[in-house]
C-alpha cells in the first residue's frame, strides 16, 4: 500500500524546486514506461494501471489500484529480466498471481486478457531524495518529462510525495511545506488516467457526484464526522483536480461547489462530535466556494437563462461583462486552497483522537443526537415555508440553504434509520429540488442583469422578464418546502 500525494509544479517555480530537491544525497533516474490496458479500456475502467518500466538499468511490471481514499494506493511490483538481446520484457499478468491487486485485475479482465496491449508511455527524469518530519520519513520525487500516445503529447512536471514510515502529519507538513515555498497545487489524477484520457483524446475525466458516508450506530462521533469530511473530499479532489488544470467542464464545476458546500454543512451541522475541527475551516470553505460562485453562475447564465431569454426575444441577450472575472482554476492553485485541502485530508485520514469516558459514552448517542438535529431543522423548514411568500429575496435564499443542510445532513447520517423513512424524505427533496434549483437560478440571473444596467439600459427587459418569471415561482417554491418540511411520526425510523 502506497501512501502519496502529488502536486502539479508552476512553470515559475521549476527551477527552485529543481535546485531544492537536488542536494547531495539526491539522485537521480530516467524511467521509460509503456502502460497497458485492452481495447475497450477495461483496466482504466477500474481504476487499474498495469506497466512495464525501465528504471535505470533495470526493468519492473506494476500493477496498481486505488486505494480506499486519495491518498492511498495498493501496489505490486515485479523485477523483470530483459528480453532476448536485453531488450524489453513480455508483459505477463501471472507475475502478480496471488495478489489482492491480481484479483482485482481478474475481475477487471475476465476473459479478455489476451487482448491486453501497449495504449500509451511515459519518458521522465525523476530526482528523488529523502525527507524527515519528526519520525516520518518521506520520499520527495520531482519527474519531468511527458505522456506520449501516438502523435499525442502531454508534459509532466510534477512531485510526489510518499510516505516511507511514521505518522500521516508527517507527510502532510512536508507537502504543506512544498504548496508554500514553491506554489504546488494538488492534483490527485494518476499518470495513468492522464495517460488514458490522452490515448483517448479526451480532455478530462468523469465528473465524481456525492457519495453517502456508511456509519454505524456504535461509531464515536468522532469517526462519523471524519467519515463525513472523507465521503466529501472523494468528491472535491477529483473534480478539483480537473478545474485546476483547466480541463473540467461546467458540471466538474457544479459537483466541486456542491462537494464543498456538503462539507461546509458536515462541519456546521455535526462538528462539534469532535474537538479536532478547527473553526478556520468554514470561514476558508466559505471564501474558497465564494470565489467558484461567479463562474459557476456564469455557466447558469450561459446555458439555462440566456437560451430563453433569446427565446423571448430580449434585446439584452447577451451575458453581463465581468460575470466569470474570477478563474476558477487560479482559486484552487492557491496557496490558501491548497493549505485548506492538506489540513482537511489530515482530518479526515488521520487518526482519531483518543476517547476519553464521556466521549466512549456518546457513542450510543449518535442516533439519538442526529435524530435531533434533523427533526429541529425540519421545524425550522416548516415556518419557513410558511412564511415564504412573504419573505424577502434574502430570507429566500437563507430557507433555500435550509433546505439544502437538511438534505445533507439526512445523506450523511442515512446510514444510521430506517430506509424506508430516508427514501421518504429524500423523495421529498427530489421534488423539491428542482423547484428550489429553477428559482435561484432566475434570482442570480436577476442579480446579474441588474449589475449591468449602469452600463447598459437594455438590461431592464431581462431585469423584468426574470422578475416576473420568479415571482411565479414563489407559490411553487413554498409548496416544495412546506411538503419537505413535514415530520412523519416515525422520521427517522430505527433501523
Amino acid at each position: 500500500m502506497e501512501t502519496e500525494l502529488k502536486f502539479q509544479v508552476p512553470p515559475q517555480t521549476r527551477a527552485k524546486i529543481q535546485r531544492a530537491i537536488a542536494t547531495p544525497t539526491a539522485r537521480s533516474v530516467n524511467l521509460r514506461a509503456r502502460y497497458f490496458d485492452t481495447p475497450d479500456w477495461r483496466l482504466a475502467s477500474a481504476g487499474l494501471g498495469l506497466r512495464l518500466r525501465l528504471e535505470g538499468n533495470d526493468w519492473v511490471q506494476t500493477l496498481k489500484a486505488q486505494g480506499a481514499n486519495p491518498l492511498q494506493r495498493f501496489e505490486h511490483e515485479v523485477r523483470v529480466e530483459g528480453g532476448g538481446g536485453g531488450g524489453e520484457p513480455q508483459l505477463d499478468i501471472e507475475r502478480h498471481a496471488g495478489t489482492r491487486v491480481a484479483q482485482m485485475l481478474d475481475d477487471a479482465l475476465g476473459d479478455a486478457a489476451h487482448t491486453l496491449q501497449a495504449t500509451y508511455r511515459t519518458n521522465v527524469q525523476r530526482t528523488l531524495r529523502i525527507a524527515r518530519s519528526g519520525s516520518s520519513v518521506v520520499e520527495v520525487a520531482f519527474d519531468v518529462g511527458e505522456l506520449i500516445a501516438g502523435t499525442r503529447r502531454g508534459p509532466i512536471c510534477e512531485v510526489e510525495y510518499e510516505l516511507k514510515r511514521g505518522p500521516l502529519a508527517g507527510l502532510l507538513e512536508i507537502a504543506a511545506r512544498g504548496v508554500v515555498q514553491h506554489r504546488l497545487w494538488l492534483d490527485v489524477r494518476s499518470k495513468a488516467q492522464r495517460g488514458e484520457r490522452l490515448a483517448r483524446g479526451v480532455a478530462a475525466g468523469p465528473v465524481v457526484q456525492a457519495q453517502w458516508p456508511t456509519l454505524t450506530r456504535h461509531m464515536s462521533g468522532d469517526a462519523a464526522l471524519r467519515s463525513m469530511v472523507g465521503m466529501c473530499l472523494a468528491q472535491v479532489l477529483p473534480n478539483a483536480a480537473e478545474v485546476a488544470a483547466g480541463a473540467g467542464t461546467a458540471e466538474h464545476l457544479h459537483q466541486l461547489r456542491v462537494g464543498l458546500r456538503r462539507m461546509r454543512c458536515a462541519l456546521r451541522v455535526f462538528g462539534d462530535w469532535c474537538t479536532a475541527t478547527d473553526t478556520a475551516w468554514s470561514s476558508a470553505l466559505a471564501g474558497l466556494f465564494a470565489r467558484l460562485g461567479a463562474a459557476r453562475d456564469a455557466d447558469v447564465l450561459a446555458e439555462l437563462v440566456l437560451p430563453e431569454l433569446r427565446r423571448a426575444a430580449a434585446p439584452f441577450a447577451e451575458l453581463p461583462s465581468g460575470a466569470r472575472d474570477d478563474d476558477p482554476a487560479d482559486a484552487l492553485r492557491s496557496v490558501v486552497c491548497n493549505e485548506l485541502l492538506l489540513e482537511l485530508i489530515g482530518f479526515a485520514h488521520g487518526t482519531a483522537a483518543p476517547q476519553g469516558k464521556r466521549a466512549e459514552a456518546a457513542k450510543s448517542q449518535i442516533v439519538g443526537l442526529a435524530r435531533t438535529r434533523i427533526r429541529r431543522m425540519q421545524r425550522q423548514l416548516q415556518r419557513d415555508a410558511a412564511a415564504f411568500t412573504t419573505l424577502d429575496d434574502t430570507l429566500r435564499h437563507r430557507a433555500c440553504k435550509r433546505f439544502k443542510r437538511l438534505r445533507y445532513s439526512v445523506e450523511f447520517v442515512a446510514s444510521l434509520f430506517s430506509s424506508s423513512a430516508v427514501k421518504r424524505c429524500l423523495n421529498r427533496v427530489r421534488a423539491a429540488q428542482e423547484i428550489l434549483g429553477r428559482y435561484n437560478d432566475l434570482t442570480v440571473a436577476e442579480q446579474a442583469f441588474r449589475a449591468q444596467l449602469a452600463r447598459d439600459p437594455q438590461a431592464w427587459y431581462a431585469v423584468g422578464w426574470l422578475a416576473a418569471q420568479r415571482a411565479q415561482w414563489v407559490p411553487t417554491a413554498a409548496k416544495a418546502l412546506s411538503r419537505l418540511a413535514k415530520t412523519p411520526h416515525d422520521w427517522p425510523g430505527r433501523r
